[in-house]
């Protein structure tokens, strides 16, 4: 079992920048893949941006350029940096680890973006 914990949501004007870490209880080094997802009411959970173990970054189309994802093996965490953020990126932000064949979700951090 893997627990993630997410911190660092909020509200925030359009324009501004907020910084999302997912806490991880077992070592990053050891996942496959770790990524943030988002889920806005009544859609459904899109992908945001992943990294695989290889350092291999990918990024939804709507957030590149924007948002980067990072590791910080000291902390085992994975980071989320968002600048520029819209109203279209408020969503329940979600952080996922992917391990051999199984799958790990946090409880969700909500991101408000007001314009």
């Amino acid at each position: 079992q893997v627990q993630l914990v997410e911190s660092g949501g909020g509200l925030v004007q359009a324009g501004g920048s907020l910084r999302l870490s997912c806490a991880a209880s077992r070592s990053i080094f050891s996942m496959n893949v770790m990524g943030w997802y988002r889920r806005v009411p009544g859609k459904q959970r899109e992908l945001v941006a992943e990294v695989v173990s290889s350092g291999t970054t990918n990024y939804a189309d709507s957030v590149k350029g924007r948002f980067t994802i990072s590791r910080d093996y000291n902390g085992n965490t994975v980071v989320l940096q968002m600048n520029s953020l819209q109203p279209e990126d408020t969503a329940v932000y979600y952080c996922n680890a992917v391990r051999n064949l199984d799958s790990f979700w946090g409880r969700g951090t909500q991101v408000t973006v007001s314009s």
